[in-house]
């Protein structure tokens, strides 16, 4: 028997029972951006062999002129990815012969494949120094074009403890879910379990904070988020509790771990939960979801959406001591920057020793480098990298921009798009690979360079020391607050500051996303004119100001594109706040 949803009776009707295939699946994305390609390279030489004798002999047959097109087609790729190369020459009586030799140094001769950042700097740095001595006004101040554009108003009510449900319908059962990852993934986590639990009609369990392998952060709920507020702000339209009730427990000989855990595939739909979940919740009185990251889909009804905008926007914030030492860090960015305004910049660089060996891409560092990598690769992944017949091509992936922006790189981009050594710059980051070494150039370039260690003394950090999510939260906030955000790695951290700094500046991002296709190419070009590169960094300026004001596709996140399902255009939010005021 079935328990209130409040879903609606449509879809507990459909004949759809299973969850739709992953959106990643569908159009083709990796779970991580960048990451080392891998292939079996010598039964894939083996198959070109066989293919081109084929080809070849069919050819000369009169039979294969229907083959020559994918035949084509299959070796430029093989010829692109770099696994093998292909000579055509004419031998001796007119016979043209086909040579399949190995190129393992093909991709490293592309252009752009090659790490040759710090020669382009030093021929750039003076040009730098000379365009900030000039009238130029700086970037900082002009980033952003609103005029022409219509501005987005938050549409999630702020009068949340007014709201919703005067009394909400008797609870179907106690959900529990588990939140892995770091921190913004479990911020993912508990917002799509705030949206299930309305959905369901169930009494949400204040999430359990998974201890990850690779955070290695073991804090609970409280130690990063407001609890109370989180209860509060919810009361009126989902019931949480913060644990599970005694008599429910002991039904469960006061082992949680023995409450059914639900298997719930990745991007479930609404009607799966209600015609799979929602019997067993109602059934057992209790279901655990372990784990629950991305389980639910991106499409969903309108009203569990909203749960979704509500949870991520107005309930979820941090806790006291993360927000008020954040907001201590904001105020002292804004105090340096007051040359500008108090308008800063800040850069989310991932160039953390993981994320460098997770790419598989190559910098300056030569052997001793490799072998670093090679280490750390085998620290948090192992046997991942070293698979049989896996092949490790650090060209193609930086060719293919999925190499990690190093610091250099950053403010060379900065310097180019118009940002000037008066510019405060505030850097997220973990503890970056070889800081000092990586991080030099950057101070060069911003003299006004702050991190969340020079911003805070180290006895306001010693609470937040050895938890990645509390550190995570302080940078968050601070990037939050900025005039210009830069992100240079994709990933969860950028992809809800991108949706909150949307939600709090009328809908504009005010972010640069950098292409790292056309970087890749320009810092090959160690005689590069400072024109040539100046030019192309204040177009990508201009295309991110483009790219600010984006609505949400069905496939996409709100979390990212909180507009239109979280937020209308102000034209509309007048209408409405004019209608409320006739009604009152």
């Amino acid at each position: 028997m079935h328990g209130y949803s409040r879903l609606g009776s449509s879809a507990r009707t459909s004949s759809s029972s299973s969850p739709p295939s992953s959106p990643r699946f569908r159009h083709g994305r990796n779970k991580l951006s960048g990451g080392c390609a891998g292939g079996r390279s010598s039964k894939r030489t083996s198959a070109v062999e066989r293919v081109v004798y084929v080809f070849v002999s069919a050819v000369f047959r009169r039979r294969g002129v229907l083959l020559f097109a994918p035949v084509l087609y299959i070796s430029l790729m093989l010829l692109y990815m770099g696994s093998v190369g292909f000579d055509v020459v004419n031998l001796k009586h007119s016979v043209v012969g086909v040579v399949v030799h190995s190129s393992k140094h093909r991709t490293a001769m592309a252009p752009g494949s090659v790490y040759r950042s710090p020669q382009v700097f030093e021929k750039l740095w003076p040009l730098m120094e000379a365009e900030s001595n000039g009238s130029r006004v700086n970037a900082l101040m002009t980033a952003w074009n609103s005029s022409g554009r219509q501005g987005w108003k938050p549409c999630v009510d702020k009068s949340i403890s007014t709201t919703g449900f005067s009394e909400l319908p008797k609870s179907n059962g106690f959900l529990i879910i588990e939140a892995n990852g770091g921190l913004n993934q479990q911020r993912l986590s508990i917002c799509d379990a705030v949206a299930v639990a309305g959905l369901l009609n169930a009494t949400l369990v204040i999430p359990i904070f998974h201890l990850n392998s690779v955070w290695r952060d073991s804090s609970k709920f409280g130690d990063i988020f407001d609890e109370d507020f989180f209860i509060y702000a919810l009361k009126n339209h989902v019931n949480v509790i913060r644990e599970l009730p005694q008599d429910i427990l002991q039904r469960f000989d006061n082992n949680i771990s023995k409450i059914v855990n639900l298997r719930v595939k990745g991007w479930s739909s609404p009607t799966y939960y209600v015609q799979k979940v929602l019997p067993k919740l109602v059934q057992m009185g209790a279901v655990r979801i372990a784990p629950f990251s991305n389980r639910l889909a991106q499409e969903v009804p309108s009203n569990v959406q909203w749960l979704r905008c509500l949870a991520n926007y107005e309930a979820l914030r941090f806790s006291g001591p993360i927000r008020r030492l954040a907001e201590n860090m904001v105020d002292r960015m804004v105090k340096n920057s007051s040359q500008s305004g108090g308008k800063y910049v800040s850069v989310h660089l991932r160039f953390e020793e993981d994320m460098v060996a997770f790419s598989c891409c190559e910098y300056d560092g030569g052997e001793e480098e490799k072998r670093e990598m090679d280490i750390a690769r085998e620290r948090s992944w192992r046997g991942k990298f070293r698979r049989r017949g896996r092949v490790i091509r650090p060209g193609a992936n930086r060719v293919d921009g999925k190499c990690p922006l190093t610091p250099l790189e950053v403010g060379m981009m900065l310097r180019g798009m118009g940002f000037d050594n008066n510019t405060s710059v505030y850097v997220a980051a973990g503890k970056i690979y070889k800081v000092e070494k990586y991080m030099a150039p950057l101070k060069q370039m911003f003299p006004r360079l702050e991190t969340k260690d020079t911003l805070a003394t180290p006895e306001e950090l010693a609470p937040f020391k050895g938890h990645s999510s509390r550190l995570a939260a302080l940078d968050y906030t601070v990037c939050l607050h900025s005039e210009v955000f830069v992100t240079t790695q994709g990933g969860n951290f950028p992809h809800f500051l991108m949706g909150h700094r949307r939600y709090f500046y009328g809908g504009h991002a005010k972010t640069i996303k950098p292409d790292k296709r056309k970087l890749a190419l320009l810092f090959d070009r160690p005689d590069i004119r400072w024109e040539d590169f100046s030019r192309p960094m204040q177009d990508m300026l201009r295309h991110s100001d483009h790219k600010g004001y984006e609505l949400k596709k069905p496939s996409g996140s709100l979390y990212t594109f909180p507009m239109p399902d979280c937020m209308c255009k102000l034209a509309e939010a007048r209408s409405e706040s004019s209608n409320t005021t006739r009604l009152a």
